[in-house]
């Protein structure tokens, strides 16, 4: 063991007539320690919200759209014919976006339609089987005459708000209509409900629906022509680069943007919010850290004449300065070390139990998800480890500046 370590130690085993000195320390440990218990759980669950809520959008939208920047966009049998040349591409399928009003006998809601090719491996979308657009209805509506209708998938809360079920009737009004003596005239077409779907976000179930691309294209008067291009990945970490290779595919005239530009904002607003709750959180560090700074800078007036006998038996300031900061880092490292393990050990508890519930009819979850990543644990710890280092500083320096004779002769 060095000279340096060995007082070290020795300082940290205080006496009993220095109790006060003592309490601190275990105060600042205390306090470290539930700073990074609090960090590592308060993260892992806004990691695991974001987490979550990138799941249920990335199972209704793209992880890609590909989207011509003007004229009709006729030309999109080709460039999905080059799309598919991609190996990291999964499904490629075509759609048209667009507002309609929905009405039934009693009831009306705006709504947004969306053309889709049916068949589930070209477009992928999670909870909607396409696969009951690809023919009109084998069932009659009820209340029809038997003639087969086209088939639409409605979101559960947009079917709530227009209060129908699986088999029922309703039309679909389009302002893309006809001219007429008295007037534009919106296109109007009836469809039969097929199926609904629950993707756990209410933007989506309470607003959109989905119909066949052909059914679409023919509602909307543009049967050569789509809204844009749909395409998933197997990994969707890799967006950001393939969407780069396909704008020097297809071409300036077209516009490719990934999951992360087309959902910026909500993305943008989550990471603001985990960087916000880390600054707040670390306080609890650094008020700890100013306990250390605290106990240190007792411990040097309190070993002043100590500090003098060192430096006159030949420690130089230098290791004068490193006893303290030791001393510092120990009482920092303890605390990381025991808020560390508390905060895994919470997290793992978290997720495996779930004994925290939320209330479902305000979240769109019933239990807190938790998403613990080593990087962020790193990161806690060594933030952490850099604010009590800082907090070792200047009762260093003081330690490092006694004058031997002077603490002697006034000791």
């Amino acid at each position: 063991m060095s000279f340096v370590t060995f007082v070290s130690g020795r300082y940290l085993r205080t006496r009993r007539q220095r109790a006060f000195i003592s309490l601190i320390t275990a105060l600042s440990i205390a306090g470290v320690t539930v700073g990074v218990m609090a960090l590592i759980v308060v993260i892992a669950v806004m990691a695991g919200f974001e987490s979550d809520l990138k799941q249920r959008i990335m199972g209704i939208r793209p992880h890609l759209v590909i989207s011509k920047k003007a004229g009709a966009f006729d030309d999109y049998q080709r460039i999905m014919n080059e799309v598919r040349a991609f190996p990291e591409i999964e499904t490629v399928s075509a759609f048209i976006a667009t507002q309609v009003v929905l009405r039934t006998d009693n009831r009306v809601a705006g709504a947004i339609m969306k053309g889709i090719q049916a068949s589930a491996a070209a477009s992928g979308i999670s909870g909607v089987d396409t696969a009951l657009l690809t023919a009109p209805s084998a069932n009659p509506a009820r209340g029809s005459t038997g003639r087969r209708l086209p088939g639409i998938i409605l979101g559960k809360e947009l079917a709530a708000s227009l209060g129908v079920i699986r088999g029922d009737t309703i039309y679909i009004i389009s302002p893309r209509g006809m001219l007429s003596p008295v007037g534009h005239i919106p296109a109007m077409v009836r469809f039969q409900v097929a199926d609904l779907f629950e993707s756990g976000m209410y933007e989506f179930d309470g607003s959109l629906c989905f119909v066949n691309l052909i059914q679409a294209q023919r509602m909307l008067k543009m049967p050569a022509s789509v809204s844009g291009i749909e395409i998933r990945l197997k990994q969707m970490d890799q967006s950001r680069k393939l969407a780069s290779a396909l704008q020097a595919r297809i071409g300036d005239n077209y516009s490719v943007r990934d999951w992360k530009q087309l959902n910026r904002n909500l993305f943008s607003a989550l990471k603001l919010e985990k960087t916000v709750m880390f600054i707040i959180l670390a306080l609890i560090v650094l008020v700890a850290a100013f306990n250390i700074a605290g106990s240190l800078v007792m411990m040097v007036m309190e070993k002043r004449k100590d500090i003098a006998i060192l430096k006159a038996m030949g420690a130089t300031s230098r290791s004068i300065s490193r006893i303290f900061v030791i001393k510092g880092l120990t009482i920092g490292l303890t605390g990381i070390a025991l808020g560390t393990t508390a905060g895994v050990i919470l997290c793992t508890m978290l997720e495996r139990y779930a004994f925290i519930h939320l209330p479902a009819d305000v979240y769109y979850i019933t239990a807190l998800p938790v998403n613990l990543k080593l990087v962020d644990v790193l990161t806690i710890a060594i933030s952490a480890l850099l604010i009590c280092l800082a907090a070792t500083i200047y009762p260093a320096r003081q330690a490092a500046a006694v004058n031997p004779v002077e603490a002697i002769r006034h000791g």
